[in-house]
């Protein structure tokens, strides 16, 4: 965005860098709480540490999946910020609904953790597991739609359509994904870890490419 494209808002913009520091500081908090899940097991009879150690693979893999999850979260928004030249009230209120959907992420990941062997629970937990991750998604996309298309004067530099589209179609695709993992929890919840997981290592590995092509072109 040229310094005055969208000079009828200026009144409304203010600057991303505190929005910014309060969204890495509540993801940080985020991401640091999934470790909590990991407890030391408990001594017992009969049962070696290493056999304690292996029954925590569901807190593990449910640890890992959420970290990946929210990482790959900060990383969007980071790169999400880095185009902006301001925020409105309306992108301060969408942002902190996406913060409050991923600060719940450590509750349903421990909550999967607990429930997932429990027949009965154990679907419930793993629905409402993928339904986070749902959730998320949608308010993440739902800032990214509003950003790129009822808010482009925030934006430094305007997109052109191919890239708007390219941009939106990355953030739906993880939707249908985990509707799917959802409805899979009443096969297995474990599909639904397996589901989640693929989910995170596509964005993942969509993400280092993406960063290595950019690394690439500017040699």
């Amino acid at each position: 965005m040229t310094p005055g494209h969208g000079a009828g808002h200026g009144a409304e913009l203010g600057g991303t860098g505190r929005v910014e520091a309060f969204s890495d500081g509540v993801m940080a908090v985020a991401i640091t709480l999934l470790v909590l899940d990991l407890r030391v097991p408990e001594p017992e009879a009969g049962r070696s540490l290493a056999l304690g150690l292996f029954q925590l693979w569901p807190n593990v893999l449910a640890y890992v999946i959420s970290f990946i999850a929210i990482g790959i979260m900060w990383l969007s928004h980071h790169t999400m910020f880095r185009r902006l030249a301001g925020v409105d009230h309306s992108v301060l209120v969408l942002n902190l609904m996406l913060l409050l959907c991923i600060v719940i992420l450590p509750f349903t990941t421990s909550l999967l953790s607990a429930y997932l062997g429990t027949p009965g629970d154990g679907v419930l937990a793993a629905v409402i597991y993928a339904g986070s991750f749902l959730l998320t998604s949608v308010v993440f996309f739902a800032l990214q739609h509003h950003l790129l298309t009822r808010r482009p004067h925030l934006l430094r530099e305007m997109l052109d359509r191919s890239q708007t589209r390219s941009i939106l179609l990355r953030g739906l695709i993880s939707m249908p994904v985990y509707v799917l993992a959802a409805a899979a929890a009443l096969i297995s919840p474990y599909l639904t870890l397996v589901i989640c997981m693929a989910m995170g290592l596509f964005y993942l590995l969509s993400t280092v490419g993406s960063g290595i092509r950019k690394a690439a072109g500017q040699l």
